[in-house]
């Protein structure tokens, strides 16, 4: 069972990303168009699970298949799409999970997506307090339940997508 573990901002959330795209970039080589940080652990001042997300833009998603005994190497556990079309997912940890890789092929919708969430949220601060807030009060309310803690946020990231998808283009 995973636990909702939401954590105050750690300074150290840049250094493990830097350290672990660093290692993305040394298997994936020439496949690799970008490697961002994501999620509530890039974003300042934001309480979050302590769980590193790690956006990579490649040039061929056919091809990330063929790097998953690397990956394992790193004790990542390929999962597939996961859920999500067009998708490479790994993650370090199974209950403790410490990194998620979220690999799209250059042009994929979900990458502007998730940059834009990620900038608006940087942007503005008082958007990113209420999401702050809300993280917290529903790990608080759901300490076992992922599934709720998850649904809980569904509303808020949607009106947040749309707001950040209209600022993204306008800037």
């Amino acid at each position: 069972m995973r636990y909702v573990e939401v954590v105050p901002p750690n300074n150290n959330w840049s250094l493990l990303f830097n350290k672990e795209a660093e290692q993305i970039r040394l298997i994936l080589q020439e496949e690799v168009h970008d490697i961002y940080h994501i999620g509530s652990t890039a974003i300042p001042n934001m309480s979050a699970k302590p769980v590193i997300d790690i956006l990579v833009n490649v040039m061929n998603i056919s091809n990330i298949d063929d790097y998953n005994q690397q990956f394992e190497k790193l004790d990542y556990i390929g999962m597939g799409e996961n859920g999500i079309k067009d998708r490479r997912f790994f993650m370090k940890g199974r209950e403790n999970r410490t990194h998620h890789i979220h690999i799209f092929q250059q042009g994929n919708k979900e990458i502007k997506r998730h940059l834009a969430f990620r900038d608006y949220l940087i942007s503005h601060p008082k958007e990113a307090e209420k999401y702050r807030k809300l993280k917290e009060e529903l790990a608080k309310q759901f300490p076992n339940n992922m599934k709720n803690y998850i649904e809980g946020k569904d509303s808020f990231i949607k009106n947040i997508d749309k707001l950040a998808a209209d600022w993204y283009c306008n800037r």
